[in-house]
């Protein structure tokens, strides 16, 4: 019988990278000798402590226990005791992450954040519902549908605002400016989230990559043709990819976003326990940018599927990385649906690979070019990422390990000195040894 998994990537803080797949169940041979017996007899008694304690719980604890929960609580306690990746997702997180790698619900269309117990809206998303409403940036939501906000988490806020296509929910708004409230009925509809993000910087092309969900090759595919449009090829100098705090995302997405760079070579490869399990992804014929220099921004927030992109072009020499060393997630998850209403097993399964073999577990990727950002004072305390090897449990690399580095980045692009270093050496303006690439220069050291 098939069984349906998913192959998971998890990042910094909140990132998945997955990608869908089938796979046979392993068919394991049955061993009789008498080490393999005491073993099994081992684990049968265990168990059977495991059950007597569950009941002596169920009977005899001070109030009478949820057994839903208790057999929860045993399953996370006996997941997060393998790696901070492995865990068990109950139905309600499984839908949200299914949700959130597809890049695509019904809703309204609007970035929030939470503020003093309020909704603020970051930025209405061009052509959604909220933006043709007239929803503004900055803009208060104090109720949804009459509910008052305050008092709900930022989640559940979220998930009242989300719903079926079709189907209608009235903000109230306090607006600067405005002595009332003021009061908006949309009809939700399908919401993209954009994955990528694109600019002209005169002469070069400016990609920003936030997430990598199942619309981000399409998103990098039109980013890439619009700014091709906007710049003559004699005028354009390249482009700046920006993977700065991406915490990752899909697998087959990363593989597919390193491939529009590239027209052949290894991308990628997987290891398991088992020397059969080892899987290799490689690219296929068609550099999207047709040759043009590439810069890859990346920095302690940068983490799994990103890193996969950074190591694949480092490697190949087809770009030049530029900032801080990355999180270092080296590993990859499989998601397991265990049926319906019962959620999901995520467990950690293989390590992944650069194309020239190496593993960035616990120690990330370095920059070709290091380039550190002037931090406010009020924030430097919290600037920078621990990164993998500082998560308690997690796979320890292979050789030294390294801690987190620098994640901060300025709201303004003036402020940004990697993206000036970058549009700078793109313009030949100066001159560093690390860029263009060079065969003869060792990646990631």
């Amino acid at each position: 019988m098939m069984r349906k998994t998913f192959l998971l990537l998890l990042g910094a803080a909140s990132g998945v990278a997955l990608t869908l797949m089938v796979t046979q169940p392993k068919l394991v041979p049955v061993a009789f000798g008498s080490t393999a017996k005491a073993a099994a007899a081992d684990t049968y008694r265990q168990l059977n402590l495991f059950g007597d304690v569950f009941e002596r719980v169920r009977a005899d604890y001070v109030e009478k226990p949820d057994d839903s929960k208790l057999i929860e609580s045993a399953i996370n306690g006996m997941l997060a005791g393998l790696d901070p990746h492995s865990s068990y997702m109950e139905p309600k997180s499984f839908r949200d992450m299914q949700i959130q790698t597809r890049g695509e619900f019904g809703g309204l269309g609007i970035e929030v954040t939470m503020e003093d117990g309020l909704i603020k809206v970051v930025a209405p998303i061009d052509d959604t519902p909220a933006a043709k409403a007239g929803v503004m940036a900055n803009d208060i939501i104090t109720k949804l549908d009459e509910e008052q906000v305050q008092g709900l988490t930022l989640n559940q806020a979220v998930e009242k605002m989300r719903g079926p296509v079709n189907t209608k929910i009235k903000l109230t708004i306090m607006r600067k400016g405005q002595d009332k409230p003021v009061e908006v009925s949309i009809t939700r509809d399908v919401i993209r989230v954009r994955a990528v993000r694109s600019r002209q910087e005169d002469d070069v092309g400016y990609i920003r990559i936030t997430q990598f969900n199942e619309q981000t090759t399409e998103n990098l595919k039109k980013a890439l043709s619009d700014l091709q449009t906007a710049i003559p090829a004699e005028k354009l100098k390249g482009f700046v990819v920006d993977l700065r705090n991406n915490p990752g995302g899909l697998l087959d997405q990363a593989i597919s976003v390193s491939d529009a760079f590239l027209e052949r070579g290894e991308i990628v490869s997987t290891r398991g326990r088992n020397a059969e399990e080892t899987q290799r992804f490689s690219a296929r014929p068609g550099d999207l940018t047709k040759g043009k220099p590439v810069i890859v921004l990346i920095n302690g927030g940068s983490a799994s599927a990103s890193e996969i992109v950074a190591g694949a072009l480092q490697d190949h020499k087809r770009a030049t990385l530029l900032g801080t060393r990355s999180f270092g997630k080296g590993s990859v998850q499989t998601i397991i649906p265990l049926g319906a209403g019962n959620g999901a097993l995520r467990l950690t399964t293989a390590r992944y690979f650069t194309p020239s073999g190496k593993s960035i577990q616990a120690k990330g990727i370095t920059p070709d070019i290091e380039v550190l950002q002037d931090v406010p004072e009020d924030l430097k305390a919290r600037t920078d990422t621990k990164g993998e090897s500082s998560l308690r449990g997690h796979l320890k690399a292979e050789g030294d390990e390294q801690t987190g580095s620098q994640s901060y980045v300025p709201p303004d692009p003036k402020d940004d000195k990697a993206l000036k270093m970058s549009l700078d050496l793109l313009r030949g303006v100066i001159t560093n040894s690390a860029f263009p690439p060079s065969a003869k220069r060792a990646s990631n050291q």
